[in-house]
């Protein structure tokens, strides 16, 4: 369980660099008239998102889930995946991407990278995150109730993000 321990770390890490990135393209954003959106969701899913981290190790520990491995490392694999495409998002939208909704006047909407296939790839990366590091070692609890209330916070964050998105200069046609 050290190993396991040390990769839900490993993710609250992740977690910690995003916030950096969010707060520099925060800064970058509304120097250029950006406008914010979805303030009141905001406090709910960075609770949720830190209950997930909290509720993978003390389940595990606490319930002394097994770790089985055929499905674990197929988990290990998962969480990977939404890693790379988390940061592919964080690489396309640049200063733009944030964890809050922050428009900035005149940008046409981001249609490169995996917006090109997917409204909102980032979203994809959190759900399978959220279901895939709690099972990763067992902890199948903290997997559906994460689910389950991240399904509901992002049906929220999903419509605030449309709302504000619907603002945006259209992305220029291409050839």
């Amino acid at each position: 369980m050290i190993w396991y321990t040390a990769l839900v770390l490993a993710v609250a890490g992740e977690r910690l660099a995003e916030l950096a990135v969010a707060l520099r393209n925060t800064r970058w954003s509304l120097a250029r008239g950006g406008t914010e959106a979805g303030r009141g969701h905001y406090p709910a899913m960075v609770a949720l998102h830190t209950a997930l981290l909290a509720g993978c190790l003390a389940e595990t520990w606490l319930a002394g889930r097994p770790f089985l491995p055929w499905f674990g490392w197929t988990m290990v694999a998962v969480v990977a995946a939404a890693q790379g495409l988390r940061w592919w998002c964080i690489r396309t939208l640049g200063h733009r991407w944030n964890t809050r909704v922050i428009v900035v006047p005149d940008l046409p909407l981001v249609t490169g990278g995996p917006y090109r296939w997917l409204r909102h790839p980032n979203y994809v990366a959190v759900a399978a995150e959220g279901l895939a590091l709690p099972l990763v070692h067992g902890a199948w609890t903290t997997a559906v109730v994460f689910t389950a209330l991240n399904a509901v916070l992002m049906a929220v964050r999903v419509r605030c993000e449309d709302r504000a998105l619907a603002t945006a200069r259209p992305a220029a046609a291409r050839p």
